[in-house]
């Protein structure tokens, strides 16, 4: 395996790292079948100071209190009580950044993730949205709190895929218009894929 080391989760800088991401390969192993891709999309969450992000102003809270806690863990929690989300916890302790992983292209395990969401064809609709990327690797809220580093049921690696910053698109987050003008901030990246995809 070549996972990420934890250093690699430790900046505050949590844009660079989102884009650090795109065209790292993202990996379960639920029961013995390894399942995974290449990350395509993320959503930075920059904290206490982002009207987005669930610890806007030092919230604490059950849920929120693994945002502070230090980078290169899992942070997952269930959407609209639909879809579970997986996020990468980022910077040191009491520094509550993370990124959404919105969406993965599928690569390893693709007969299981197929079985796991009833789809019959495996390209990137199967995986390219951050509901369906979690339900495809069998990921859910057991799996909250555990490290990228350490463990061998979740974890990211880098597989010496080099992306060219002409190849990420940028823009604002979606489903945050709550956010009011942070909504518009441009920390949704998106990875041109096809360039990488062999």
């Amino acid at each position: 395996m070549l996972k990420l080391p934890t250093s690699f989760y430790l900046s505050d800088n949590v844009e660079s790292i989102a884009t650090s991401l795109l065209g790292k390969y993202l990996l379960t192993n639920i029961g013995g079948v390894v399942t995974g891709g290449m990350i395509t999309e993320t959503e930075a969450y920059k904290g206490i100071t982002d009207k987005a992000s669930h610890a806007f102003g030092g919230k604490r809270t059950t849920r929120t209190e693994i945002m502070y806690r230090q980078g290169g863990i899992a942070y997952i929690y269930l959407c609209y009580g639909v879809h579970y989300l997986l996020n990468v916890v980022t910077a040191d302790v009491d520094i509550p950044h993370a990124v959404l992983i919105r969406g993965i292209y599928p690569l390893v395990g693709i007969s299981s993730m197929l079985a796991r969401t009833g789809k019959s064809k495996a390209d990137y609709r199967l995986s390219d949205g951050p509901g369906k990327l979690t339900k495809a690797l069998g990921i859910d809220i057991t799996l909250n709190g555990i490290s990228y580093n350490t463990s061998n049921s979740l974890w990211i690696e880098d597989r010496g895929v080099v992306i060219v910053d002409r190849d990420i698109i940028r823009g604002p987050r979606v489903g945050v218009d709550y956010a009011a003008e942070d909504a518009f901030l441009p920390y949704r990246y998106i990875l041109v894929y096809k360039n990488y995809i062999t």
